[in-house]
C-alpha cells in the first residue's frame, strides 16, 4: 500500500519543520507548555513562569552539552586520528534524525494522532500515562520516517510509529511505580521516551543475570555510597576532572608531547567535571517547571475521565539525567565504548557527536539497578555494545532517509560510506520494529501487533487490580 504525499505538500512540510527543529527545544518548549498550562486551567502569568522554567533548563542543557562536545570532541578526534579509529559509518548526532523524522507526512501528523491515540488508550483502560513529552514525539516519527523511505509506504510508516507508541506507553506504566520510588520529587511522573525505555529490557536481563554470580552483591555500591567509601575521590566533580584528563591525555602521542599539553588536557578536565557539576543544578529548573503543569494536567484529566485514578504524567527524562549515578557511569562509558566501537568484529559506527547524549541512556536503567554503580556500568556497555550492532545494521536505510529527505545542512561527509547516530538508531525498539515491519512486512506486522496486544492485556490486567 503506497500513499505518496504529493511533492508541493512534501515542500511546505519540510518548510514548516525546518523552521521549527531551528527553533529548537530551547524555544518550541517554552510555548507548547504555556499554551498547555493556560488550556488546563493554570493562570496565565504562572503558566508563562513554568513554560520559561522548562525553556531555561533546555537552554541550560544545551549549553552544558554544547561546552562538553566543543571540548571533547577534539580531544576524541585526536584520539581517532593518533590510534586510527577509522570506520566508514559517520556520526551525525541526534538533530539529523530529527530532521529525518520530520521530513515527511508521519513527522506532520505525529503529535496529534499520538495523543488521539493516548486518548483512546487512557478511555479503553490499557495505560494510566498521559504523555505531554511533546518535544520527545519526534522519536515515533523517526521511525515511521525510516519505514517510509525504506518502503515507500506511508501507511506502514503510520503503523510502526502507532506500535511504538503504544508499546512505549504500556512499558512507561510498567515502569512507573519503580521509577518514581526510586527517584526524588518525581511522585505521579513516567517516561514514555522510546530511546530510554529501549535500554530497560536490558537492564532487566542483565541485572537478573548478574544477581546470580556469586559474591556480586558486595560490589553494591552507589554515587552516595562512592562518596562516603572515597570522600572527594568518589564525587562525580572529581571523576569527571580525573576522566576527563585522562581523555586529554590519550590523544598525546609521546612523553613530551603529553607534558606540552599539560594546560589543554587539564582545561579538558574541569571542563568534564563542571559539566558534571553542573547539570544536576540545571535538570531542577525543569523540575520546578514542570511541577505545576504535572500537577494540574492529572487533575484535569481526572476530573474529566471519571474513574481514572494513579494516573502518571509522561514526562522529559532530562528531569533525572543529573543523577549521580547517571553522570558517573556516562563518562566512564565514553572511552570504554571508543575501544569497544574498534575492536568489535562486524561493527562500522563509530560513535563521536551522540557521546554528549549518553546521559540519556539512563534514566530508566537505575530504578532497576537501585543506581549500583557496577551493575548500571555492565547494563551500559551490553546495550551500548548492541546498540553499535543496531545502528551499523540501520545505517544503510538511515543514510537513504537523509538522501530522500534533502534536508539542509544534514548531510554524510565525503570518504564515509553512511551516516547515523545512536540517539534513536541504536534503540532495542527503533531496530526490533524497524525490521518486523519492513523485513518481514506481512508476517512481521501481525507479531508486533500481538506483542502490543499483549502489553496492553498485561496493563489492563495490573490496572484493574491496583484500581
Amino acid at each position: 500500500m503506497n500513499c505518496a504525499v504529493p511533492y508541493e505538500i512534501k515542500i511546505v512540510m519540510k518548510e514548516i519543520f525546518a523552521y521549527i527543529i531551528g527553533l529548537g527545544a530551547a524555544v518550541m518548549m517554552p510555548v507548547i507548555f504555556s499554551v498547555l498550562g493556560m488550556c488546563i486551567g493554570i493562570k496565565p502569568a504562572k503558566a508563562v513562569k513554568s513554560g520559561l522554567l522548562v525553556g531555561v533548563g533546555f537552554v541550560g542543557l544545551g549549553v552544558v552539552t554544547a561546552l562538553l562536545t566543543a571540548n571533547l570532541g577534539p580531544a576524541l578526534k585526536g584520539m581517532t586520528e593518533l590510534y586510527q579509529l577509522n570506520l566508514p559509518f559517520f556520526d551525525l548526532g541526534w538533530p539529523a534524525a530529527a530532521a529525518v523524522a520530520y521530513s515527511c507526512a508521519v513527522g506532520a501528523f505525529i503529535i496529534p494522532v499520538c495523543l488521539g491515540v493516548n486518548v483512546l488508550m487512557l478511555v479503553i483502560g490499557v495505560t494510566r500515562t498521559v504523555n505531554i513529552d511533546l518535544w520527545n514525539y519526534w522519536h515515533f516519527a523517526f521511525l515511521g520516517a525510516m519505514v517510509f523511505f525504506a518502503s515507500g509506504s506511508l501507511a506502514w510508516a503510520f503503523y510502526a510509529a502507532i506500535m511504538l507508541y503504544i508499546i512505549t506507553m504500556c512499558m512507561a506504566d510498567f515502569t512507573a511505580k519503580r521509577f518514581q520510588s526510586y527517584y526524588k520529587d518525581m511522585e505521579g511522573i513516567s517516561i514514555p521516551q522510546p530511546f530510554c525505555q529501549s535500554f530497560t529490557p536490558f537492564a532487566v536481563t542483565v541485572g537478573w543475570l548478574l544477581d546470580r554470580i556469586p559474591g556480586f552483591e558486595k560490589l553494591n555500591i552507589d554515587a552516595e555510597g562512592l562518596r562516603r567509601k572515597f570522600g572527594l575521590f568518589g564525587e562525580p566533580l572529581f571523576l569527571g576532572v580525573v576522566i576527563g584528563c585522562g581523555i586529554g591525555a590519550l590523544r598525546c602521542d609521546s612523553l613530551k608531547g603529553a607534558v606540552e599539553s599539560i594546560p589543554s588536557i587539564l582545561k579538558l578536565g574541569v571542563t568534564v567535571g563542571a559539566v558534571m557539576e553542573l547539570i544536576p543544578r540545571i535538570t531542577a529548573l525543569f523540575i520546578e517547571g514542570l511541577k505545576p503543569i504535572c500537577e494540574q494536567t492529572r487533575g484535569f484529566v481526572e476530573k474529566r475521565f471519571s474513574g481514572l485514578k494513579g494516573l502518571s504524567i509522561g514526562m522529559s527524562p532530562a528531569l533525572v539525567i543529573g543523577h549521580p549515578t547517571t553522570l558517573v557511569v556516562s563518562i566512564l562509558l565514553i572511552p570504554v565504548i571508543l575501544f569497544l566501537s574498534v575492536v568489535l568484529p562486524g561493527n562500522k559506527f563509530l560513535p563521536l557527536a551522540s557521546l554528549a547524549g549518553m546521559f540519556y541512556l539512563f534514566p530508566c536503567v537505575l530504578p532497576v539497578t537501585k543506581g549500583n554503580v557496577a551493575k548500571t556500568f555492565i547494563v551500559g556497555i551490553v546495550a551500548l555494545v548492541c546498540g553499535l550492532y543496531f545502528v551499523t545494521d540501520l545505517t544503510p536505510a538511515f543514510s537513504k532517509a537523509i538522501a530522500a529527505a534533502n534536508v539542509d545542512g544534514i548531510t554524510v561527509p565525503q570518504g564515509f560510506e553512511g551516516g547515523a547516530s545512536i540517539d534513536f538508531a541504536a534503540a532495542f525498539w527503533c531496530w526490533t520494529l524497524f525490521h518486523l515491519t519492513v523485513t518481514f512486512k506481512w508476517i512481521g506486522a501481525a507479531l508486533l501487533a500481538l506483542i502490543a496486544a499483549a502489553m496492553c492485556a498485561i496493563n489492563f490486567i495490573r490496572i484493574r487490580r491496583n484500581s
